[in-house]
């Protein structure tokens, strides 16, 4: 089966100052966004890819980046809204910008995490790492419980939240710098019962076709 999964599109225009988005900011996508949602869905077009399902995170921006992504694909069914795939609570990081975070913490704390995936001491940024890589984990066992060869699945979420999902599919070669996804990229996996093979991640929706020829 083909597990696919995306991040969400833009939730700041050219003009505004971008801050820390996570459980607490819920943000609606603006233009820019709503194209990126779009672009998923024509990816998957171009790819020859209908999803069987579709999974996303509660929060606006990823629930209407999935409706747009369903409506471009020509996929009919129920989007199905989980709660394990709300995006991180970054504590007092969150609705912050970078310079605000680093008068208090320093830039090394934001580098940390962006580069490294490195949780920040005392920011209170919940559910716990572990409990973020087991919710990876029950969502993927969720999505792929059918893997027959013509079953595909997408996934549509969060930066933070993706990054478990990196290291989860990459295993044994998962690096920490390579697990951040921008906005409007995705990342595909085929899984069998021998396990998952990551075919790319961070990719621009039209870099699906020629990872699945």
């Amino acid at each position: 089966m083909l597990l696919i999964l995306a991040r969400h599109g833009n939730t700041f225009g050219p003009d505004d100052t971008p801050v820390w988005v996570g459980a607490n900011e819920d943000l609606d996508l603006v233009e820019k966004g709503l194209e990126q949602s779009r672009e998923i869905g024509r990816g998957l077009v171009a790819a020859g890819v209908v999803p069987d399902r579709i999974l996303a995170g509660p929060l606006k921006r990823t629930r209407t980046g999935a409706a747009l992504a369903a409506e471009q694909c020509g996929f009919s069914g129920e989007i199905e809204i989980d709660e394990r795939l709300r995006e991180i609570d970054y504590g007092v990081w969150g609705g912050k910008s970078d310079a605000e975070i680093a008068e208090r913490w320093s830039a090394d704390a934001i580098e940390a995490w962006r580069e490294r995936s490195i949780v920040p001491e005392g920011a209170g940024w919940s559910p716990s790492p572990e409990a973020l890589k087991a919710n990876a984990r029950a969502v993927y066992d969720a999505a792929t419980r059918d893997r027959g060869p013509d079953t595909a699945v997408l996934i549509v979420t969060s930066n933070g939240i993706l990054r478990y999902f990196h290291a989860l599919l990459a295993a044994d070669t998962a690096r920490p710098e390579d697990a951040k996804v921008r906005t409007g990229r995705l990342g595909a996996a085929r899984v069998s019962q021998a396990g998952a093979e990551l075919l790319l991640w961070n990719a621009e929706p039209t870099a699906l076709k020629a990872a699945l020829a």
